[in-house]
């Protein structure tokens, strides 16, 4: 199963980050959203297969290849 949401000071990176002018804070802010995009494309891909949906179904919705998002969540390796 997917892991859980980001911790508070996940999001405590991405607040200060959002309007500072400080390279560092913008480029936390930044990395703390590319995780939190990944722990929630995880979670709905997975909440997704186990509904039954096809991985063409998945990649359709995300506007990825069938190959990619199989390759990238396939569990079956």
């Amino acid at each position: 199963m997917a892991e859980p949401l980001p911790d508070d000071a996940a999001a405590d990176d991405l607040g200060g980050g959002l309007s500072d002018t400080d390279p560092v804070a913008g480029l936390r802010a930044v990395r703390a959203l590319q995780r939190l995009q990944e722990r929630l494309e995880a979670l709905h891909v997975a909440n997704a297969r186990e509904q039954g949906w096809s991985w063409q179904a998945i990649a359709d919705a995300l506007g990825v290849s069938r190959q990619a998002v199989h390759q990238k969540y396939n569990r079956r390796r």
